[in-house]
């Protein structure tokens, strides 16, 4: 089977497995533990320094098991560590993305300058380059970018096709942002649905500034 066919067919499965939009397996932030284990058992609750806080639902965190790939000691695979990711995860088609963006969500554009040059730019969006997306984001990191909000600021991911957002995703999420998500399909479906793009054109910055720094296009 072609490479693109069965990831194409492992992001659809693990999508329609957990249709997380309207799904309530992410709580409103804030919620209390036990309002929360009511309908779906345990929870664990995520708070920074600050307040922000969020119930999420224990499979953002699957215990080890003896059916675990790492409690045996061996090796898991590619196919399984994408499924586990999507799990955790927000997903969204581009038109929802898009809507969600007009509320008040942020897409993080995590394609490499290259690629943003080349097919253009979401507006409204930042650019974080994927090697430096922890850093950028997380809320004890001194690199952090200040365009981004609290632990309850929804990101909404875009890579270049859909599959390496699912895992960066996944990372925010453990980071404490329960509303992290991603784009299906990535800026590849932005374009064919016919949503907002615009020219990449340089910036006017400082020399030092770091890569993943900047405002939103």
């Amino acid at each position: 089977m072609p490479p693109q066919t069965k990831w194409t067919r492992i992001a659809r499965r693990a999508t329609a497995r957990h249709a997380f939009i309207g799904d309530a397996t992410l709580r409103p932030c804030g919620a209390s533990r036990q309002a929360a284990s009511s309908r779906d058992g345990a929870y664990r609750s995520v708070r920074d320094e600050a307040g922000y806080g969020c119930t999420v639902a224990s499979t953002h965190r699957r215990p080890a098991s003896d059916g675990d790939p790492a409690r045996r000691g061996e090796r898991g695979s590619l196919d399984g560590l994408v499924e586990d990711a999507a799990q955790r995860i927000t997903r969204f088609n581009a038109p929802e993305a898009f809507s969600a963006a007009a509320a008040d969500g942020v897409i993080v554009d995590i394609r490499s300058q290259d690629a943003r040059q080349l097919h253009g730019v979401i507006p409204g969006s930042l650019h974080i380059p994927r090697t430096v997306l922890e850093w950028r984001i997380a809320v004890d990191s001194p690199w952090r970018n200040h365009h981004i909000g609290g632990l309850d600021q929804q990101l909404i991911l875009l890579c270049d096709h859909g599959y390496s957002s699912i895992l960066a995703a996944s990372n925010l999420v453990e980071l404490g942002f329960c509303r992290a998500g991603d784009v299906i399909g990535g800026f590849e479906a932005w374009a064919h649905q016919g949503l907002p793009i615009a020219p990449w054109r340089p910036r006017l910055s400082a020399a030092d500034a770091l890569p993943g720094t900047g405002p939103p296009d």
